[in-house]
């Protein structure tokens, strides 16, 4: 990428060159000498809030691009946002030349600044390249030279077992694992979704290459598959638990589960899309069909952030034979399209609430039993929604039997901040489950 690419919107100076300049021209815009300026001003800051808040109603209710309310931290840097508009018409409207000249290109700096706050808190752009999809446009597709080796290649052909047990690290094995991206097709579900992306690590590029477990991860909602590689840094991560484990990592395969940023297939079989057989059936045998790996269940599992993460849980819930463990990174405590649990239920399920609640996670749970599945769960500690539904589900994981282990990270909402913390731990936790530590 170019140096514009690489440009980080979280830290460094350019975040803080733009803080100040926006400081200044929220000033600029704000004080001014002008009969009934005062009043004007207190008048835009109430009719600032309450379009926030009109909003944040949008985005839950009408939009559906979230079924929760936004964080009070975003609906404050909204309603700053939204100020800023409203203080430059009045300049425009009673300003001099100058200030009508001005106040433009101020509120363009102030709204620059929010954006970039509004990131900042959920971390889903990290550099100028992940906005402009500069940082995973070159990743090649994954070529047959790369997927699955042929009968006769080395330990590839031995019988599934712990990757840990038959590994002796080569000389010169690359220290770091490559990503490429995938095409998934739902021959069984019949659903189409966007590009995958899949992870090989340093073991997967031996000669005498082990038979490795897999990873399935699914990103958030709105979102896409990308949003691993940008937001959630997959690759140094897992390179990061390659390093520690003499070159031996899961393969992690991440799909597409929604078919569009705005899209919510809720990961069901419902009358949006067949996409809890897309995960349960067509990725699995795509996974089994073009790589190597092992295809012992008992060292697969799925995982996922927000929206993923109540995936990962569906999938532990209601296909325990195919993903026997998961990493569920600040789920919901059921799917969702919307606040109203009856809109949700209409729009899936025509209405029928006892063909919902038959699928839905805890339902589910309080039925069975679990005792050969493990789930890793965690939640930021500032997320106050996220982390009961956490409290909620993993008490419910616990009483079905499952092996279970919560983690609340530190200082982080509901934002990228917790994949970045708490994906490793949850692969260290689980390394020993999958076969890649004793």
């Amino acid at each position: 990428m170019s140096f514009i690419d690489n440009i980080d919107l979280i830290s460094g100076p350019f975040p803080l060159a733009l803080t100040v300049l926006a400081l200044i021209s929220g000033v600029m815009l704000l004080l001014r000498r002008h009969r009934g300026w005062v009043p004007s001003v207190v008048c835009a800051a109430a009719l600032a809030a309450l379009m926030a808040w009109a909003i944040n109603w949008y985005v839950v209710n009408v939009a559906a691009l979230s079924a929760y309310d936004l964080p009070l931290q975003v609906l404050v840097w909204i309603g700053v946002g939204v100020f800023a508009v409203l203080l430059m018409v009045l300049h425009l409207i009673s300003g001099r030349l100058w200030r009508r000249v001005l106040a433009p290109l101020a509120m363009g700096l102030v709204l620059a600044t929010v954006g970039m706050q509004v990131n900042a808190y959920y971390g889903s752009y990290r550099t100028v390249g992940d906005v402009t999809g500069a940082s995973t446009a070159n990743i090649a597709p994954l070529s047959p030279n790369t997927a699955k080796k042929q009968p006769g290649h080395g330990w590839a052909t031995k019988t599934s077992g712990p990757a840990v047990d038959r590994w002796e690290k080569p000389a010169g094995l690359p220290v770091a694992g490559t990503v490429n991206s995938v095409q998934i097709p739902g021959r069984v579900s019949g659903f189409t979704g966007r590009t995958g992306y899949v992870y090989l690590p340093p073991a997967y590029q031996a000669t005498n290459q082990p038979l490795l477990p897999v990873l399935v991860l699914i990103a958030g909602q709105p979102g896409s598959p990308a949003d691993w590689l940008k937001a959630g840094e997959l690759q140094k991560t897992m390179d990061t638990f390659a390093a520690a484990h003499q070159g031996l990592a899961p393969v992690v395969v991440v799909p597409d589960v929604n078919g569009s940023n705005s899209a919510n297939t809720m990961c069901m079989d419902s009358q949006i899309a067949k996409t809890d057989t897309y995960l349960a059936v067509d990725v699995p045998a795509w996974i089994k069909d073009n790589l190597t790996v092992d295809s012992n269940p008992q060292h697969w599992a799925v995982g996922g952030f927000s929206f993923g993460g109540t995936c990962a849980l569906q999938m532990v819930a209601l296909h325990p034979k195919t993903y026997p463990s998961a990493i569920d990174l600040s789920g919901e405590a059921e799917p969702a399209l919307s606040a109203d649990m009856n809109t949700t239920i209409q729009k899936a399920f025509g209405g029928n609430t006892a063909a919902f609640d038959a699928v839905t996670p805890l339902n589910v749970m309080a039925k069975n039993k679990y005792p050969q599945s493990w789930i890793y769960f965690a939640a930021g500690a500032q997320d106050r929604r996220f982390t009961g539904y956490m409290n909620k589900v993993s008490a419910a994981a616990r009483s079905a039997g499952m092996t279970v282990t919560t983690h609340s990270v530190p200082g982080a909402g509901h934002s990228w901040d917790v994949p970045l913390n708490a994906l490793g731990p949850a692969l260290t936790w689980l390394a020993p489950r999958l076969g890649l530590a004793h």
